[in-house]
């Protein structure tokens, strides 16, 4: 109450670092939060609504993996969608704080774009034409890196990166939080293309074991001649793929040249591929 009393017109910082600190010391903080959080953001005060939303930002940068479980789930995404929606408050919600709530839900698609309800959620707003256009984040909009996180993050394991953070974070200066939002999203998009170069890694792994099991029973059909023209143009098929698929390793075995056990993987299925090519040109192509 004290956090979102609408008679104050100053964030009371106080407050809302004390409501965080609850909220993680408390088994069922996030729960009890966010249904304390959804009925003040629906409040007819346009004070008291935005100053909820303040708080629900400061916790979802304070209080971690907990937090966002429960603030991805339909449940209490529906209660902020009610906010908007012209079936429910949205007739007599203020259009700062609408603008607010639409901001926030889209700010999670860009942070946390492994939660596929927070996307579904977004993506229906749009189709029912309540939200017109992605709103525009302002730059000293601070976010937190998208969790939970499948590998480490270059935070946990670049400890000049993060004591700079904690510094710029700790700042009450607007250029120092903009230089900190510049560095979350330099790191997240360093690790995302690093997940990327993962998910690269395995789609092609996984086709060419694929490629190469299918490619040796069609080469076995056709040693014995039981192979038949559909079956003809599906072995000259996955030949032709697996000519593609070898320069596609070798791109991959440079991205990974300082991870060993990807190397590893990656040299074990051109051994495999180089294999079925050779086989296929001395069986087929011979022929």
């Amino acid at each position: 109450d004290e956090a979102t009393d609408p008679s104050v017109s100053e964030e009371n910082w106080e407050c809302i670092q004390r409501f965080c600190d609850q909220v993680n010391a408390d088994t069922e903080g996030p729960l009890f939060a966010l249904r304390l959080l959804a009925h003040k953001i629906q409040s007819p005060q346009e004070g008291e609504a935005l100053h909820a939303l303040t708080v629900l930002e400061t916790c979802v940068n304070n209080c971690g993996d907990r937090f966002h479980s429960e603030m991805a789930k339909f449940r209490f995404l529906n209660e902020l969608i009610k906010v908007l929606s012209p079936k429910y408050y949205g007739i007599w919600s203020s259009e700062k704080v609408k603008s607010r709530v639409t901001e926030v839900i889209f700010s999670w698609t860009v942070w946390f774009p492994q939660e596929v309800k927070i996307q579904d959620a977004y993506q229906m707003l749009k189709k029912q034409g309540i939200v017109k256009e992605d709103p525009k984040l302002p730059e000293d909009k601070i976010l937190p890196p998208p969790s939970p996180r499948p590998q480490k993050s270059i935070f946990d394991t670049d400890e000049e990166k993060s004591k700079l953070l904690a510094r710029l974070l700790k700042s009450s200066h607007p250029e120092d939080l903009q230089a900190a939002n510049r560095l979350i999203q330099s790191v997240i998009k360093e690790e995302q293309e690093k997940s990327a170069q993962v998910s690269r890694r395995v789609n092609t792994i996984n086709e060419v074991s694929e490629n190469v099991k299918r490619m040796d029973e069609l080469l076995e059909n056709y040693r014995r001649h039981e192979l038949s023209p559909a079956d003809q143009e599906t072995l000259q098929a996955l030949f032709q793929r697996c000519e593609k698929l070898r320069p596609l390793l070798f791109r991959l075995a440079n991205e990974a040249v300082a991870d060993e056990e990807a190397l590893a993987e990656i040299l074990q299925a051109n051994d495999k591929l180089s294999r079925a090519l050779g086989q296929y040109r001395q069986v087929v192509a011979s022929q």
